[in-house]
């Protein structure tokens, strides 16, 4: 257990770190430039970021609450959500993908877009392998297409939404580090380089549209629910980022 001392620097980091990156939102909407700008200070502040994390995990009344905005995505990893505020409009989420087993697959394999932007960096692992699609009348792959948040009964549902095909336009690799941006109309899918523990830090953008698209390959059900993250699951993930960016920011020094 660290000191006092100790927690009140992490505690009052991470206040500075939020404080700063919603100052450079807060001249106008938060457009992806302004997103780009947020995650970039992020990026360049690996032991703000490291010290904010560990500090998030001295609380339990804290890591409770995280603990129940966050889940498992159906793909193996974990979206935490780990700062919302509402002027300016934006949260600030931590993806990890932990470590792999030998031969068992990571990533997303269902092509989707977002219902907000967003921009994201590296800040754990060797880097993301990203696959952009658009659909296509002739040639590509075939999809059936759903559409997410459109069930007024059930958000997080899927609803059909008829066959498409899709075709792979670009194939952005995002090193640690390095930003990477998204607006509402990309379609892509996301997997970690290599088996070792990713992590992305994401500054999201207020929601701009009530649905949107994910496509399944035909055949496969599209039944995923998310998985309940526990309260021990959050300080797990949290804790291995952040001794994973003490490590490798130690390896480059």
């Amino acid at each position: 257990m660290r000191d006092s001392t100790s927690m009140l620097a992490a505690k009052l980091g991470g206040q500075s770190l939020c404080t700063d990156m919603a100052e450079l939102l807060r001249p106008g909407p938060a457009e992806i430039a302004g997103l780009r700008a947020a995650v970039g200070h992020a990026a360049r502040s690996h032991d703000a970021v490291a010290a904010w994390l560990d500090g998030l995990c001295q609380n339990d009344l804290t890591v409770r609450d995280l603990a129940r905005r966050s889940y498992w995505h159906p793909n193996g990893f974990a979206k935490l959500v780990l700062h919302v505020s509402r002027e300016p409009e934006f949260r600030i989420r931590l993806h990890v993908w932990p470590v792999v087993p030998a031969g068992q697959p990571a990533g997303e394999s269902n092509p989707h877009s977002h219902r907000w932007e967003f921009a994201s960096t590296v800040i754990a692992g060797d880097g993301l392998h990203m696959a952009e699609y658009r659909e296509t009348e002739q040639g590509g792959k075939p999809y059936d297409r759903y559409r997410y948040g459109g069930d007024v009964a059930g958000p997080s549902g899927l609803l059909p939404d008829g066959a498409a095909r899709l075709t792979r336009i670009a194939s952005p690799h995002v090193s640690r580090g390095q930003v990477y941006s998204c607006d509402t109309t990309v379609v892509h899918t996301v997997e970690p380089i290599g088996s070792g523990l990713t992590a992305t830090l994401v500054v999201q953008g207020p929601h701009r549209s009530s649905s949107t698209v994910v496509y399944c390959i035909p055949g496969r059900s599209a039944d995923q629910p998310n998985g309940e993250l526990t309260e021990s699951d959050f300080t797990w993930l949290v804790k291995s980022v952040a001794a994973t960016i003490d490590r490798e920011g130690r390896s480059r020094t």
